[in-house]
């Protein structure tokens, strides 16, 4: 959970810079990206103006840097002291309600109609539905801001619109394990029952007849079957399907050949899949691409009299196809779970076809699946609500909880050199490309590196304007505010137990506040590394510095010469400013040094100025971090 510190809270703060030269890396025009530049105005002082005027910024700032590996403001919820309220729009098991009632006020309204939830949802941290329930762009639209995550208990989310989630910040989260088992044994069931004509001789009983000739079925033993989709029903599927002596193929483009081949399944190309198999059973997830994938042309290409199964999305399916497929014999029987339009009519031709063994949507619906699911998309959710990113999560990158454990401490440094890099910037054109270098022990392919960009995004976007970023829409809100943000990792010679050794940021064709943040090659540069689990700004143009990142940070130019850490010390110490952190580093002896200074409070306009007047101080900025 995230820690009870790691709170975003709205902060008045000002930036303060100082130059004694009127160079021209010595703009003293605010911070902004290009989407921003009339948003935030600032002033700088100079020998002849000590008069600092703050700039008046609403800035979210994390209150500690003691965030364990899932906190760290990955969904950053920005909610009031009181108890989130979550929605619960379609039926939950008791265990999973028990689990949100512990943590927020739950309000359970089933068969809301459109107009009601758009009603209802601008009250509402989090949203909980099942298949039945449309959650679309007028949804997240009605929120106005507040809906922090959207459930979906089951395994399909094509009921949730995901770009309109993503655009929003809202993180969308799944439970795909919970009923996994369940739908691999119904789709097995279906798979039987067809087999043997189950269900025709059970309606022919109990109608009075004794038909043993009419309903004479087919062996599953030596059949071929294809699941179409390797995920986890669809492998689930071909585990039993082999026990019951069946020959499994698959086909899943997104699946390793290893994987399938662990099982003793063959993955073939789609193709390949529908000419030869004699069962064919759909664990597909329901996209543009696969709607109506199974149409007269498929059909066409089936080995004749093949069987079909299908427990994953009703859309998969062109049923109008279907039903001619049946009845001209080239599908000789279908069994369904699942349908287009959910419940389908009375008079569907599909459902009332004497070759079609239907069910209403049973695929999760055991005891113990209705309770998993329930417990499972309630962790999820609540987990969303206090800050941790699930692994559930369907419309953000998936990052592994080992992965988010070991990043913990460089996910803080991301954000905050991204604060640092929109803080130095100045000249009124605005960020409009960054590079971000990481340098690392392991191999390039070996650090993921989306949940650090994510973070950078965040520190440099939030800070000045009025966007809430998170892991769900930094990519998408870079490029919507036409920051164009570059990634190169370079292999260093560092223990590779530690996935990074250093994160440097450049910020090209911008003037800056801090001339000597200016690197060699004319961008603004600074670099940071995690020491002892706290990140440092390790460098700064081409100063290198170390100091800890935490709390505030000034950084000051001098001249290289004895007694000015003392100077500077005694007038924050003088104004009850303490200092937490120090460190001066310098090109040649007597020359030009950087000091920088990190302190605890926020230094008055008056202390500021103080420094500003000692003679040997060339130039200073005060950054907020």
């Amino acid at each position: 959970m995230a820690s009870s510190s790691a709170k975003s809270l709205f902060s008045s703060t000002h930036f303060a810079s100082f130059h004694r030269s009127s160079d021209s890396n010595s703009n003293t025009n605010s911070p902004v990206l290009p989407f921003l530049q009339s948003s935030i105005s600032t002033s700088s002082v100079s020998l002849r103006n000590s008069n600092l005027i703050p700039v008046r910024s609403v800035l979210k700032t994390v209150e500690s840097s003691e965030l364990d590996a899932r906190s760290s403001d990955l969904v950053d919820p920005t909610f009031p002291n009181d108890r989130s309220t979550i929605l619960v729009a379609e039926k939950l098991g008791e265990a999973g309600l028990k689990l949100l009632r512990g943590f927020g006020n739950v309000d359970c309204a089933y068969d809301l109609s459109p107009e009601e939830l758009c009603a209802k949802i601008s009250s509402c941290d989090a949203l909980i539905v099942r298949s039945g329930t449309k959650v679309n762009r007028q949804v997240f639209e009605a929120a106005k801001g507040r809906l922090k995550v959207v459930g979906r208990a089951g395994v399909g989310i094509d009921n949730v619109d995901l770009q309109a989630a993503t655009e929003f910040g809202c993180l969308v989260v799944n439970a795909p394990t919970a009923n996994t088992i369940a739908a691999a044994e119904h789709g097995i069931a279906l798979l039987t029952a067809m087999a043997r004509n189950v269900a025709q001789a059970d309606a022919s009983m109990k109608a009075g007849k004794w038909e043993r000739s009419k309903y004479v079925g087919v062996s599953l033993v030596g059949k071929t079957l294809a699941v179409m989709g390797f995920g986890k029903v669809g492998s689930e599927m071909a585990r039993r399907a082999k026990g019951l002596g069946m020959q499994v193929i698959a086909h899943d483009p997104y699946t390793p050949v290893d994987r399938a081949r662990a099982i003793g399944v063959e993955l073939v190309s789609f193709n390949q899949a529908i000419s030869t198999a004699d069962f064919i059973s759909l664990h597909m997830p329901l996209t543009p691409t696969t709607t109506k994938l199974f149409n007269d042309d498929t059909f066409g290409l089936m080995k004749k009299g093949a069987r079909l199964i299908n427990v994953g999305r009703g859309g998969l399916i062109d049923e109008d196809a279907l039903i001619k497929a049946l009845d001209n014999g080239v599908v000789s029987q279908a069994a369904l779970d699942v349908f287009v339009e959910e419940p389908p009519p009375q008079d569907s031709k599909l459902v009332q076809h004497k070759n079609v063994t239907v069910t209403p949507h049973l695929g999760a619906s055991t005891k113990e699946a209705q309770e998993g699911v329930a417990i499972e998309i309630a962790e999820a959710v609540v987990g969303a609500l206090n800050g941790e990113l699930s692994a559930t999560a369907v419309n953000a990158p998936m990052v592994a909880p080992e992965v988010l454990t070991e990043l913990a401490p460089y996910v803080i440094l991301a954000e905050k050199l991204g604060r640092l890099a929109v803080q130095l910037v100045g000249g009124g054109k605005g960020i409009k490309s960054i590079k971000v270098v990481y340098r690392s022990g392991r191999a390039p392919d070996d650090l993921d590196t989306r949940l650090l960009r994510a973070m950078i995004t965040k520190g440099i976007i939030e800070p000045i304007s009025d966007s809430h970023i998170n892991l769900v829409n930094a990519d998408f809100t870079a490029k919507q505010k036409g920051l164009r943000i570059s990634e190169e990792r370079v292999l260093v010679d560092a223990p590779p137990e530690f996935p990074v050794e250093s994160i440097q940021i450049l910020v090209s064709n911008v003037e800056s506040k801090f001339g000597s943040a200016v690197s060699e090659t004319g961008e603004v540069a600074m670099e940071g590394k995690v020491k002892y689990g706290v990140p440092h700004l390790t460098r700064v143009g081409w100063f290198d510095v170390d100091v800890s990142l935490e709390g505030n940070l000034i950084l000051c130019r001098q001249v290289d010469q004895p007694g000015m850490i003392g100077r500077v010390g005694n007038i924050l110490g003088e104004n009850n400013v303490n200092v937490n952190f120090m460190s001066v580093g310098r090109t040649v002896r007597k020359k030009r040094a950087i000091m920088a200074i990190g302190v605890d409070e926020v230094p008055t306009k008056d202390t500021l100025a103080k420094i500003g007047q000692v003679a040997a101080v060339e130039e200073f900025v005060f950054l907020n971090l």
